[in-house]
């Protein structure tokens, strides 16, 4: 639906809402996920919303060890889906990341030009085509996108283990 025809739609249905006495609704406001705050913009969709708040739960195996994590929904992720599963030979930069080629690039639409990712993030380093395990504090760094969320206590289990790691990434069934 055009944009235009989508906000005067809107605006009729608040206009309608409010002229049947539907003032005692709480306006919306943004809610924090994770230490990240995240807001509808107007005129997004129900199935628009909808897309925005579906994630995929990840399993990561390391050796013996299966680790969890949480992708966010973005093009960037739906292209890494889309190789799953994959493994990835990943070494170890700075004893902040774990880092590894994934197949083939992911998509930048909608993402910022670089980011500055929390311990326990999982990430794509888009110069490198490099899937990313944060268990470290990295700085705010052009070409980086945060995909998702590692479980509680992954990033910490992650840096215990020295040196060079295949990492196989699946989405959980």
């Amino acid at each position: 639906m055009p944009g235009l025809m989508r906000t005067t739609l809107a605006a009729a249905a608040v206009l309608a809402v409010a002229a049947c006495g539907g003032t005692d609704a709480a306006p919306a406001s943004p809610s924090t996920e994770g230490g990240r705050q995240s807001s509808t913009p107007s005129g997004v969709t129900t199935e628009d919303r909808e897309v925005e708040d579906m994630t995929t739960r990840l399993i990561l195996t390391i050796g013996e060890e299966r680790f969890g994590a949480t992708l966010d929904a973005s093009a960037a992720a739906r292209d890494l889906l889309a190789q799953l599963p994959v493994t990835v030979e990943m070494t170890d930069h700075g004893g902040v990341e774990k880092t590894g080629p994934l197949p083939a690039p992911l998509s930048l639409d909608g993402q910022p030009e670089g980011a500055d990712p929390d311990v326990g993030d999982l990430g794509y380093y888009s110069p490198g085509n490099d899937l990313v395990l944060y268990h470290g504090d990295q700085d705010y760094y052009p070409g980086i996108v945060v995909l998702g969320r590692l479980d509680d206590g992954v990033a910490r289990r992650i840096a215990a283990l020295d040196g060079s790691v295949t990492v196989t990434v699946e989405a959980e069934r």
